[in-house]
């Protein structure tokens, strides 16, 4: 009887420990990182100037090896295996430069209509940037943080997302959106709607610019964005003005500084960059008006330029006001990119700043880069929107970047798999990325939101 009972008790240990040993298998395979092989693949790091022939090796959201000679890899449930047909692999696109809050929504919607409706349009408009190959966006001014969070939380698609939260302006500066007939709060007026929501703040003197800088850190900014100088979409403002004192823009530098960040500013002309460099600020947000004295300064202090290519001279939707400023901004454009050939040290980004557009017109997003063909050759195009937009994101710090498990930019080994598979080749022709249809695949953090191929 004795030894009946050990043998069951041994029967029972034997199924237990079956048992246990399945679950861990499940377990297991249940946190099996994804892993994604491509094969004959053509590769564009985001730098070089030469195509590279090469197995790239995805394990989770991050490239874990570029090889030369072939990679092997076992076929398991977890192992996607591309053949890429000689196609070329190269990093997702960046735009500098969005507003995601208003980038599609008409100008009088933001500024009187339920807030509930652009929420809706910038899920929307954050797909449609994805599906363009847009993997990662510096957003310069709008209330994004929930739809920051929604994206990487994988509740819905898009790109990352590097947000700037409230742009702040000065009274009468470049986002005081407000009626003829409302005054300040100062003065007996009420809280405009767009600066309640959080897509602006007017701040005026140290102590307000201070508290607008903070609470855009508080909310989970990346970076601070301020209006130094006059814009062409405002309403009441000159272009040429100069908008912030040093003290002013010194505050938001220090304050900045002290989470380890950088300030950004909107400003097209030197007398109002020069200002912001003096006062420490780390890159210009437009500066198509800039003579090539502050542009080399620009260069040897390691401020970047985040430019656009502003040449098409009548918005949608712009008043003639705006459309005559804007018309004025268009005409630096071209003598801005031809000083810019000129300094090769300067670190230039893509961007298009987007905003109050019908949704056909924000489809152009990329096909924008052939606009700069004029003066740059294609691999000069694509580093702005690679590499070198990848190093401004780097600026963001330690402590403010939110993406720092691997790089962004590159396609590099620990960097992030943000990738892009297209037909033909970029370098000679950058129609492969502006015409959608030859990007086969889209992956972003190592998932999959578009391929042709499978």
């Amino acid at each position: 009887m004795k030894l009946k009972q050990q043998i069951n008790y041994m029967k029972r240990s034997f199924v237990f420990a079956i048992i246990y040993m399945l679950s861990l298998g499940l377990f297991a395979q249940e946190q099996a990182k994804q892993i994604t092989l491509f094969t004959n693949v053509q590769v564009f790091d985001g730098r070089s100037d030469q195509l590279l022939k090469a197995d790239v090796l995805v394990e989770g959201n991050l490239i874990k090896q570029i090889s030369k000679g072939p990679l092997m890899v076992m076929q398991t449930d977890n192992v996607t295996i591309i053949d890429g047909g000689g196609r070329t692999l190269m990093p997702g696109l960046t735009d500098t430069h969005v507003h995601l809050s208003y980038t599609t929504i008409d100008q009088m919607s933001m500024i009187t209509g339920h807030a509930s409706y652009g929420y809706v349009r910038a899920t929307v408009d954050a797909e449609d940037m994805l599906m363009r190959g847009v993997t990662s966006v510096r957003d310069m001014g709008g209330s994004v943080f929930g739809l920051k969070r929604a994206i990487d939380e994988g509740l819905i698609p898009g790109p990352r997302i590097y947000p700037s939260g409230a742009l702040i302006s000065q009274t009468a500066g470049h986002f005081d959106f407000r009626f003829g007939n409302e005054n300040p709060m100062l003065y007996g007026g009420g809280l405009p709607d767009w600066q309640y929501q959080g897509h602006a703040y007017l701040a005026d003197g140290v102590d307000q610019v201070l508290t607008a800088v903070r609470e855009n850190l508080k909310r989970g900014a990346s970076q601070i964005k301020i209006a130094a100088g006059g814009g062409y979409a405002s309403p009441a403002d000159p272009l040429l003005g100069n908008q912030y004192t040093f003290d002013e823009i010194k505050a938001a530098v220090q304050t900045a500084g002290d989470w380890g960040t950088y300030v950004t500013v909107h400003s097209y002309h030197p007398s109002a960059i020069n200002r912001a460099i003096d006062a420490g600020i780390k890159d210009v947000g437009h500066g198509q008006l800039l003579d090539k004295a502050t542009l080399e300064r620009m260069a040897k202090e390691g401020v970047f330029l985040s430019t656009q290519p502003f040449t098409v001279c009548n918005e949608p939707q712009l008043d003639d006001f705006s459309n005559a400023k804007l018309a004025i901004v268009c005409e630096g454009t071209e003598r801005v990119y031809k000083m810019i050939k000129d300094i090769p040290t300067l670190k230039v980004t893509y961007g298009t700043d987007m905003f109050f557009l019908p949704r056909e017109e924000a489809a152009k997003q990329i096909q924008q880069m052939e606009r700069l063909s004029a003066w740059f050759k294609p691999v000069e195009i694509l580093r702005m929107a690679t590499s070198t937009a990848g190093e401004l994101f780097a600026l963001s710090g330690e402590m403010r970047n939110p993406y720092q498990e691997g790089t962004l930019g590159t396609v590099s080994e620990g960097g992030y798999a943000d990738l892009l598979l297209v037909e033909g080749n970029p370098l000679e022709d950058l129609g492969a990325v502006t015409n959608t249809d030859n990007i086969k695949m889209i992956m972003k953090d190592g998932k999959f939101y578009k391929n042709t191929l499978q």
